[in-house]
């Protein structure tokens, strides 16, 4: 709540009106902004992404695997921030478009890895376009993208806590 109390204070403290300010002004929520903000920009990468068959969640497991694989199914929900649940679906989507395999770890035999295929392999070099095209889209400069990311990199483990 401290963090709330924080906003509110600061909401007062910069929206001084001649009318009785409206802390549920819509307009001036973080969740509103953040909200808009995401659907806003993963728009940015569906037409990206459709010629690679990806949706925006394929390609975030998708970019989890080209950083290291295999990977176990529960480290890459952990990695992602996604439920298992919500994660298989996806996994078996990409299976299905041969990307990845599941298989049994053969460190431990009661777990599930990914791995990709050489397909899934060969998708990372057309996938090394998208994130030039997206700053190319957005019309931001890059070293003000990156502090935009360390920002909503500290919102999140505020959030977290």
């Amino acid at each position: 709540m401290l963090t709330l109390s924080l906003y509110t204070n600061y909401w007062y403290a910069h929206n001084v009106t001649t009318e009785t300010p409206n802390p549920l002004a819509l307009d001036q929520q973080v969740c509103f902004a953040l909200a808009i903000a995401s659907r806003s920009v993963i728009a940015c990468y569906k037409p990206l992404l459709e010629p690679l068959g990806l949706t925006h969640p394929k390609y975030l497991v998708m970019l989890a695997l080209w950083e290291s694989e295999p990977r176990r199914v529960k480290e890459l929900a952990e990695t992602l921030q996604l439920d298992p649940g919500t994660l298989s679906p996806l996994l078996k989507r990409l299976e299905a478009k041969g990307y990845v395999r599941r298989e049994r770890d053969p460190h431990d035999e009661r777990a599930l890895a990914v791995v990709l295929t050489e397909r899934g392999r060969a998708l990372r070099t057309d996938a090394e376009a998208i994130p030039p095209a997206i700053v190319e889209r957005l019309g931001i400069d890059v070293d003000e993208l990156m502090e935009l990311h360390r920002r909503l990199t500290d919102l999140i483990a505020a959030a977290s806590r």
